[in-house]
């Protein structure tokens, strides 16, 4: 599908322009920092698309400040002492020294113990921490991915694991590609299983349209509130 992208500015604010070969123009509002894009026929032209985000601006300022509001982690230094979220749990950090190799480990439900040695400097000790994540992700989203497909009638080629700075999850159509962010290792179960659903979902239907939402009612009816629940609770301090 040939597709066009540019920037333009609408009342101070970047709008990201996507042209597709597709019939309605679609306007959101992006986390973490409120990024406006909309999706537009390819017959659509600049000022069309400036009315229809002028239109919208009250509904635009008031998404972008929800986003700004959400409470951010601060710059993790992984000393004894911090907290880090694991499917939706706070964790104290206890980091202990080792001549083994470097891991994660879980101690009840209140803390996490970091090992490792004496000269591992902080890139290297939250990378342990992002590979615990990553492992702990490849062990839940198999059975996510068997309880859900045959409900949907679907079924991915691929699924992955990466960090993404501005989506929970994205889908390949044409490939049956599944990405999930890394950063959903932090929230409850259920968010990952509405962003894996919502991303299965993509296979049946492309848009955010009709469709796709009586798909999510229908099969997640709860849908709306895990999207609330992911979108208030913590981001990650932004520097990847």
């Amino acid at each position: 599908m040939s597709t066009e992208s540019r920037n333009i500015t609408v009342s101070g604010l970047i709008v990201e322009v996507v042209r597709k070969p597709i019939k309605n123009l679609h306007l959101g509002v992006y986390p973490p920092q409120g990024r406006v894009r909309v999706a537009a026929p390819l017959t659509v032209d600049d000022e069309a698309v400036r009315l229809a985000v002028v239109g919208k601006l009250g509904w635009i300022k008031r998404q972008r400040a929800k986003f700004q509001a959400q409470p951010r982690q601060s710059a993790r230094l992984m000393v004894s002492g911090e907290s880090h979220y694991f499917l939706g749990r706070r964790y104290r950090l206890r980091v202990h020294i080792t001549t083994g190799s470097l891991h994660i480990a879980l101690r009840g439900k209140a803390t996490m113990d970091l090992f490792v040695r004496t000269d591992t400097t902080v890139e290297r000790r939250e990378q342990v921490l992002q590979d615990f994540y990553r492992t702990e992700l490849k062990r839940l989203v198999p059975d996510l991915m068997d309880k859900w497909q045959p409900k949907l009638g679907v079924e991915a080629r691929a699924w992955g694991i990466k960090r993404m700075k501005t989506k929970w999850g994205t889908c390949n159509i044409e490939a049956r590609r599944i990405w999930l962010n890394l950063e959903l290792a932090k929230k409850p179960v259920q968010c990952l299983e509405y962003i894996l659903v919502h991303e299965l979902a993509h296979l049946h239907e492309r848009h955010h349209n009709d469709r796709f939402i009586s798909l999510l009612d229908q099969h997640l009816p709860q849908w709306h509130l895990l999207r609330e629940q992911l979108n208030s609770s913590y981001l990650a301090e932004e520097r990847w």
